[in-house]
């Protein structure tokens, strides 16, 4: 379900929506604001684990873990 709402913005902010629209990076100025306000969500929600584990201190398995996935290869070619 969706809803609508009204948002006023600056024009060159529109002028930038306008344009990923033009471009065919976009479907309509909703879907740039959509994918905007996902992406700050996620940002809000990392930086809030971000703040959990900086609290919860040092964990050796988790550091373990870390030390083990970033000397592994990603696997993307």
């Amino acid at each position: 379900m969706s809803k609508q709402i009204a948002v006023r913005l600056p024009e060159d902010i529109v002028e930038f929506v306008d344009g990923l629209v033009s471009a065919g990076e976009a479907s309509s100025r909703a879907a740039v604001v959509s994918r905007a306000l996902e992406r700050e969500r996620r940002r809000v929600v990392a930086a809030r684990d971000a703040a959990i584990l900086a609290r919860a201190g040092d964990d050796p398995d988790m550091d373990a873990l870390a030390r083990h996935v970033t000397a592994s290869p990603l696997g993307l070619e």
